[in-house]
């Protein structure tokens, strides 16, 4: 899979997403008009009955046009604004709850476990993770604007009948929508698919409204009111009807195709098809089998792993493929037979305890080839889901169960800028307990001495597991958390990489990066060719002896760049160091998707301009890939 080419894929489906949208108003708006050709009196409203054609009545479409655009629109405006917190309220929409950091359920731990490792071998922070309690169905979802403020809920169901395996097939199949780039388009689905709803809504409050209101004997005006808002309350609900049937119609041509793709991913992630295929043979045999109890499933149901709600027009509205094709599609050989979960499933003979902690192999500098790491971004392979583990057990659980605490959290992105000389150290202590807190100061002493024998290669996974944490820090302490780290890292008057990457990867994680005006992927490299020499420059810089081979090494980076006008050039070491890097990197966040490539290629070869990278350039150029929301998975030895 080709993260660049999914990106694209997600950004025409959003086009085509729109073009639906624009049929499903069109729809609306024709139903809309026949019923208030009805409601005025019919066919013969503008009193000629000789008119050759009574229907036509482009006053009254041009009403009825501007109130459906403008309740459709305001109705879609409204649901998008409340969907903006990102997946944290589409979790709550369904009544999900997060799993708290110190869980003793052993199911809850193995999830959390399973979510984790997924992170750390995508190079994505890791999601809040969630769980539908209510739910007995097996099914899961993953939602958010952008990986940065995603979320992985899965109900009960899953947790109970799948085993280790099956729920990593099924986390993985989820990870894949939040690298695709599906979740973003989910969220603007649902805006859609409520504004689209919004009039039978309104509809379904008339006339629930009138249905303790009796009409009077004789002749009352009353009564003629009443019978009017009930023609009115039943002409919106036929016409929402038209909405849904448009709206249910939009959500499965967009989800459908994305289901077999998450699969194959999924298998991609873990090379072993048994897990997300057993998951899927267990929902074809489990009674309850993928269902969602709760009454907003077929609002969502574009979000889950499998089908979330039963119709009568299954085979038009169903938001995923049949659970027979999908299994197929990854093993040849089924022979179409599902099997019923177990009752529960004994997660104590799972592999999911880290109690065992084999130490972490260090990866050495090694020779390197830069289109080869940059086809990894978004392309986790199995290689990398090994390395992950082996990473996350190499991490003591004290940290883990900090990074999964606010205060915890907090307490070791400071304890990762603590420099090893005493001198210095003890002055940094002094800013985090004035600057920080008492509360982060009195957490960080019992998790200091893991941090100091923490192996390097899983720093930057470990900072990779503390967004969600820290997003819950009340802003006040927030920004005064940013200021003891801008504090912490300023202390020896100069700035390491690794100190950089953290706080660009914090800062973006977190939403606080800054952006230029103006939203979306917009400009070409020729537009910020200045920025894109800022980079190269910094990258061909970095461990040059002198100004000649610095020259080799970024005129062997603007190679992938060739033809670009104005031509990129080298820039001295003061006007390509960290600061304007910084500067560069806020705008070109905004490059499109293919330039991007090139550029982290580019990077890539000048920082490998000798062959080799050691580990703070790779969390280096991990940090900078991620800022550019091209997530990197985590380096294989």
């Amino acid at each position: 899979m080709d993260f660049f080419e999914a990106q694209a894929r997600a950004r025409k489906r959003t086009t085509r997403l729109v073009a639906l949208f624009a049929v499903a108003v069109l729809g609306t708006i024709a139903a809309g008009y026949v019923a208030a050709l009805a409601l005025t009196g019919g066919l013969g409203v503008r009193g000629s009955s000789t008119d050759p054609f009574p229907w036509w009545q482009p006053r009254l479409l041009a009403g009825v046009t501007a109130v459906t655009v403008a309740i459709v629109g305001l109705a879609s405006l409204g649901k998008w604004l409340r969907l903006r917190a990102g997946g944290r309220a589409v979790a709550e929409m369904v009544g999900a709850r997060p799993v708290p950091p110190q869980t003793t359920d052993l199911r809850e731990r193995q999830l959390l476990n399973v979510v984790e490792e997924m992170a750390i071998a995508s190079g994505l922070p890791l999601p809040a993770v969630y769980v539908l309690d209510e739910e007995k169905g097996i099914n899961a979802f993953a939602a958010g604007l952008t990986a940065s403020d995603a979320v992985v809920a899965v109900t009960r169901g899953t947790l109970e009948k799948l085993n280790r395996d099956e729920l990593q097939g099924v986390v993985a199949h989820e990870f894949s929508h939040i690298l695709n780039g599906d979740i973003r388009l989910n969220l603007r689905l649902t805006a859609i698919l409520f504004g689209i709803l919004f009039i039978g809504l309104i509809g379904r409050g008339f006339l629930g409204g009138l249905r303790h209101t009796r009409p009077r004997s004789g002749r009352d005006n009353k009564n003629g009111g009443v019978i009017l808002l009930l023609a009115v309350g039943l002409a919106m609900l036929v016409i929402g009807y038209v909405g849904y049937f448009f709206g249910r119609l939009i959500q499965a041509a967009v989800s459908r195709q994305r289901e077999f793709l998450a699969d194959a991913s999924a298998v991609q992630f873990t090379r072993n098809s048994a897990g997300i295929t057993g998951a899927l043979k267990k929902i074809g045999g489990y009674a309850l089998g993928s269902g969602i109890q709760t009454a907003r499933a077929a609002q969502l149901g574009h979000f889950f792993f499998a089908q979330a709600f039963r119709s009568y027009l299954d085979n038009l509205w169903a938001t995923h493929p049949p659970l027979d094709q999908r299994i197929r599609a990854m093993d040849s050989s089924f022979d179409g037979r599902y099997f019923e979960p177990p009752e529960v499933v004994d997660v104590a003979t799972e592999p999911w305890s880290h109690t065992a902690r084999p130490a972490i192999r260090p990866r050495s500098p090694i020779s390197f080839d830069p289109l080869a790491l940059v086809a990894t971004i978004g392309a986790v392979a199995e290689a990398h889901t090994a390395r992950a583990r082996e990473i996350a057990q190499s991490i003591p659980e004290v940290l883990r169960t900090a990074a999964r605490t606010p205060v915890g959290a907090a307490a070791l992105v400071c304890g990762l800028l603590l420099s090893a000389d005493p001198v210095r150290r003890v002055r940094q202590l002094t800013m985090i307990t004035r600057l920080g807190g008492d509360a982060i100061s009195s957490t960080l002493p019992p998790l200091d001495d893991c941090l100091r024998t923490l192996p390097a290669e899983a720093r930057l996974p470990l900072l990779l597991l503390t967004p969600p944490a820290l997003r819950q820090l009340p802003p006040a302490d927030l920004a005064r958390l940013l200021e003891t780290l801008d504090e912490l890292v300023h202390a020896d008057a100069e700035v390491s990489l690794f100190e950089f990457a953290l706080q660009k990867s914090l800062a973006h994680h977190l939403g606080l990066a800054s952006r230029p005006a103006g939203a979306g992927e917009k400009h070409s490299p020729a537009e910020v060719s200045a920025e894109i020499s800022v980079v190269l420059s910094f990258g061909a810089c970095l461990h040059a002896a002198d100004e000649s081979e610095a020259l080799a090494a970024f005129n062997v980076a603007t190679a992938v760049f060739s033809g670009l006008h104005p031509p990129l050039a080298l820039q001295s070491a003061g006007a390509s160091d960290l600061v304007h890097l910084d500067a560069a990197l806020d705008k070109l966040a905004l490059l499109q998707g293919p330039a991007k490539k090139r550029l982290l290629t580019a990077l890539a070869s000048a920082l490998a301009s000798d062959g080799r990278m050691d580990t703070d350039e790779t969390e280096l150029l991990r940090a900078l890939s991620s800022a550019l929301d091209c997530p990197m998975p985590v380096p294989l030895l």
